[in-house]
């Protein structure tokens, strides 16, 4: 097993959507709050500056009305294809008080206006990996794979 190995978690789904659709649903604010978390969680606030360098402000929402704000940089962004984001960094390279990972999402042409998604998380340490899996890395992004699928066929 490779180190990288021992840090990443990933999630592999195709949706009945073409990369377009998908890569607009992770790049447009209004729609990022309709998937983003998985209910009853809500998304209270999103900014999004998408473009590498750019920042990112995600406030994830429990159904008790705490926020969770979630500030990141954007690494890299190929239009429909690829989006790589980190919270290593706040804003204008200012490091984060605890990196907990860096994530890539790539969305792959499959034919027939499908599209292969593939979301990778890799984290700072095997420990920071341990504890995504234990908060439920796979049911919720899971969860909110099938909350875009439904955006999806809305769209």
């Amino acid at each position: 097993m490779t180190e990288t190995a021992t840090h990443e978690l990933i999630l592999v789904r195709e949706f009945d959507a073409p990369r377009e659709k998908i890569f607009k649903a992770w790049t447009d604010p209004a729609l990022m709050k309709e998937w983003f978390v998985p209910r009853p969680w809500t998304i209270s606030d999103a900014k999004l500056d998408v473009r590498a360098g750019g920042a990112s402000l995600i406030v994830m929402r429990s159904p008790e009305g705490q926020d969770f704000p979630n500030r990141g940089v954007y690494l890299e962004v190929i239009e429909n294809e690829k989006l790589v984001f980190t919270d290593a960094y706040t804003s204008a390279w200012v490091p984060s008080e605890k990196p907990f990972m860096t994530a890539t999402v790539l969305l792959e042409d499959i034919g027939n206006g499908r599209t292969k998604y593939t979301a990778t998380a890799v984290h700072w340490t095997a420990e920071d990996k341990k504890t995504h899996e234990e908060m439920g890395f796979h049911e919720g992004w899971g969860k909110c794979a099938d909350q875009l699928a439904e955006l999806l066929a809305r769209m």
